[in-house]
């Protein structure tokens, strides 16, 4: 299994920063290369497109935030937390967020362990305000959008949709050639969808105490792995009723105990596949699965492509557009 130890879980604030190419420049952590990965492509002058690859479960400062930065989440598979005050809000696969990190949204965190999405973050300081120019009948200039969206709350929430499938959707599949002038018009196209987007209710957000508590029961989860244990179990060890177990579960990961297990077994087997010679049915045998053909369903359900799929690299466990 993938261990939750103390370092994955601390705050991670020193990243190595290395040049991929003259397009991007991609972060990583120092001491754990291969647990963040975030590939960020500058667009116009104080925008940038970041695309962001996590493989454990980290609370982390993304480079770049200060005073007059916005930032617009999209998450496209996991799960990612904002902590603001004592509070936390989570986006789920298709939601978007819009916040201002100097406004109070101080830590983000993946409590899955692995989590794919887009940051668009903008400087209000160095962004031209003139990108409304190049759409005359809406007004785009972000400086509107910090206070339409982070006037009174640092953090708005919009629920999966398929208006806002449609806006990042092409962002994890674009053509190599036409990379630069694609992110340019997407900009663009994300701006005018929000100008135009009701400032409706957020997702509903969570107590440090309901976080802790879910944290508490994921812990106990992944150390008792061989074990059958039930919500009834887990009231009863935690001091909690079932409704709070559930919801609190429920908000911080996403879904029920037994599925976020079943999760994180496919997850650490994905782990092995990329890193091992070991065989299918070997690394199956040490999640419990005494037959290849169930561990194939299983890891297809969580990850998407089979085993072997994902072995060969069909499936680069990257959102970044090769």
């Amino acid at each position: 299994m993938r261990e939750h130890d103390d370092r994955e879980r601390n705050q991670s604030k020193c990243p190595v920063i290395q040049r991929a190419d003259a397009e991007c420049t991609v972060y990583r952590l120092a001491d754990a290369p291969d647990k963040l990965t975030m590939t960020a492509y500058p667009v116009f002058p104080g925008i940038e497109l970041i695309y962001n690859d996590i493989h454990a479960d980290l609370k982390v400062e993304s480079p770049g935030r200060g005073a007059g930065v916005l930032e617009i989440h999209h998450c496209h598979e996991g799960r990612i937390e904002f902590e603001y005050g004592e509070e936390s809000c989570f986006l789920a696969p298709g939601d978007l967020s819009v916040s201002r990190p100097d406004a109070g949204v101080h830590q983000t965190r993946f409590p899955t362990g692995h989590y794919h999405g887009i940051t668009v973050r903008i400087d209000t300081a160095r962004s031209p305000d003139c990108l409304s120019c190049f759409l005359q009948d809406v007004d785009v200039r972000v400086s509107s959008l910090a206070e339409k969206f982070c006037g009174e709350s640092p953090w708005f929430a919009a629920r999966s949709s398929a208006s806002i499938e449609h806006v990042f959707s092409e962002l994890y599949r674009v053509p190599p050639e036409i990379r630069r002038g694609y992110f340019k018009v997407k900009i663009l196209e994300l701006l005018l969808f929000l100008s135009a987007l009701p400032v409706e209710a957020s997702r509903p957000s969570y107590s440090r105490a309901q976080v802790a508590l879910a944290q508490t029961i994921s812990q106990y989860l992944l150390e008792n792995t061989e074990e059958r244990i039930t919500v009834t179990d887990l009231s009863r060890r935690f001091g909690a009723s079932p409704t709070m177990i559930n919801s609190s579960f429920r908000g911080v990961y996403g879904m029920t105990p037994a599925a976020f297990l079943r999760a994180q077994k496919m997850h650490a087997a994905a782990e092995l596949l990329r890193r091992s010679d070991r065989t299918v049915l070997d690394i199956a045998n040490q999640f419990g699965y005494d037959n290849a053909s169930k561990f194939a369903r299983a890891f297809r359900d969580v990850i998407g492509v089979p085993p072997n799929s994902y072995r060969a690299g069909i499936d680069s466990d990257s959102c970044a557009p090769t």
